[in-house]
């Protein structure tokens, strides 16, 4: 039986969020120095803002990564250019420039939409990457609910290893805290095998990056795998969910002959999420949390009740006293 209970508030850490960048410019390519950018994270409220060097560049840092934002470029004596549905991934830069026209020609405001505004091939990626949305994570199958589930969805990799590379060279960070499987007793990219340190419910996005040219990604030849948990926002959201594996779901039969034991396991989760503000705009929660109670075979090994094995009868030499002393030791 597990109780697991975690709980998230929003923080900004090396690669648990996202960028913005951009060039501001009159119609004649010429720079607008000076200018000011405000992109604005619908759901929450939150306002990033910056402005415009010399050469007309600005750059937004440690934004929340996913969407939709809606980004707003003014200046005295040009039209304001607006522009929304942007959705940020974790760890790139999304870059979305502006051209301004003189307010005297102008109207009021200026809306800019277009079906790609993000191409792939850009020079603001550094290396071949992936990221897996909420969508994703929603939508596909998981049968492990692990993670490794959507990174085997990288052109590059089996799930748990990458570029050929065993899984336990990886690095595989939550929210920026280090989850690697360093025990090394298993090929999985997450400590203890495949158990999920993170309930996939409380995952808001997954990135991997074989090869970045990235100061701030580094310890791995393999992949770095890196995942930030949800925040609240503005809307008040909630779930609950369960799974259950019950003891007829497995097979018992190879053709009219009983697999001993085959259905002596079984297990049930039962999870719940909640989400919201706190104060509308600039305080907001999540909790997650998980309870699973899984039933096994005890194995065919017992323990003894005077301390002499008996290898007929699967018997060991180790006492029940001595488990129970284990036992007291370990959970006073």
């Amino acid at each position: 039986m597990a109780l697991s209970l975690f709980v998230a508030f929003a923080s900004y850490a090396q690669v648990t969020t996202s960028s913005m960048s951009g060039r501001v410019s009159e119609a004649d390519g010429s720079p607008v120095p000076g200018a000011t950018v405000i992109a604005v994270h619908t759901p929450s409220g939150t306002q990033y803002y910056s402005m415009t060097d010399n050469a007309g560049n600005y750059r937004i840092q440690n934004m929340r990564v996913g969407g939709p934002y809606a980004v707003e470029v003014s200046f005295l004596g040009f039209g304001s250019v607006k522009a929304g549905n942007i959705t940020l991934k974790l760890g790139e830069n999304y870059v979305q420039n502006a051209v301004l026209t003189e307010q005297a020609v102008s109207l009021s405001e200026v809306v800019i939409s277009a079906g790609v505004t993000n191409p792939i091939l850009n020079s603001d990626r550094t290396g071949a990457s992936m990221n897996i949305g909420s969508r994703e994570i929603n939508n596909l199958p998981s049968i492990s609910r692990s993670i490794t589930d959507f990174t085997r969805m990288t052109p590059q990799s089996n799930g748990t290893s990458f570029a050929g590379r065993d899984g336990r060279f990886n690095t595989v960070t939550i929210d920026g805290a280090a989850f690697n499987n360093n025990f090394g007793l298993s090929s999985n990219a997450l400590p203890g095998g495949t158990a999920q340190p993170v309930s996939l419910d409380a995952i808001e996005e997954v990135s991997v990056n074989i090869a970045p040219y990235d100061v701030r990604q580094s310890s791995f030849t393999g992949a770095a795998i890196n995942a930030v948990t949800k925040s609240g926002d503005n809307n008040w959201k909630a779930s609950v969910y369960t799974y259950l594996r019950p003891k007829f779901f497995t097979g018992e039969k190879v053709g009219e002959s009983i697999v001993k034991g085959a259905r002596d396991r079984e297990s049930q989760m039962y999870g719940v999420t909640v989400g919201g503000p706190i104060i509308k705009n600039k305080l907001f929660f999540f909790v997650s949390g998980e309870f699973e109670k899984e039933v096994t075979p005890s194995g065919a090994w017992e323990p003894s009740t005077n301390g002499v094995a008996d290898l007929t009868n699967k018997i060991s030499r180790t006492t029940v006293a001595d488990l129970e002393r284990a036992k007291t030791h370990l959970c006073p």
